[in-house]
């Protein structure tokens, strides 16, 4: 391995943590019911998660739009990855905007367990991907 490929097989690695870490920081916000911070934290799971498989495949951006729009190109498009997988991903992004700058949202204790759910699916399946692949 050269030395271009450890530090790629170390960032791939982190960003893997950095999802797995976050899926905590998303539980204990749900558990304290601090539903808006969680909304964040889920959404950024899977955003490190996604910059893991960039980073597997020398993608880079800086724009979180044109990461998933990559993704959405790259693996749903072509049904490597599931079409259900990338409205997930699609869906979380969304709600994270709208919590992140709207005025006055509320979201469910029932609708943040939904998309803790998802993005606990959305990460380990992009895991299992890049481990595969």
């Amino acid at each position: 391995m050269t030395l271009n490929e450890i530090d790629k097989a170390t960032m791939i690695s982190y960003r893997i943590e950095q999802a797995e870490e976050t899926i905590k920081e998303a539980e204990l916000l749900i558990s304290n019911k601090m539903y808006r911070a969680a909304n964040n934290r889920i959404y950024y799971g899977i955003f490190y998660a996604l910059l893991a498989l960039a980073l597997k495949h020398d993608f880079s951006t800086s724009k979180h739009s044109q990461l998933i729009g990559w993704f959405n190109k790259t693996f749903v498009a072509p049904e490597i990855l599931s079409r259900e997988l990338g409205k997930t991903i699609s869906r979380i992004f969304e709600s994270r905007i709208k919590g992140d700058y709207d005025s006055f949202i509320t979201i469910s204790e029932s609708e943040i367990n939904s998309r803790f759910s998802d993005m606990k699916n959305a990460i380990q399946q992009i895991k299992d991907f890049i481990t595969k692949h």
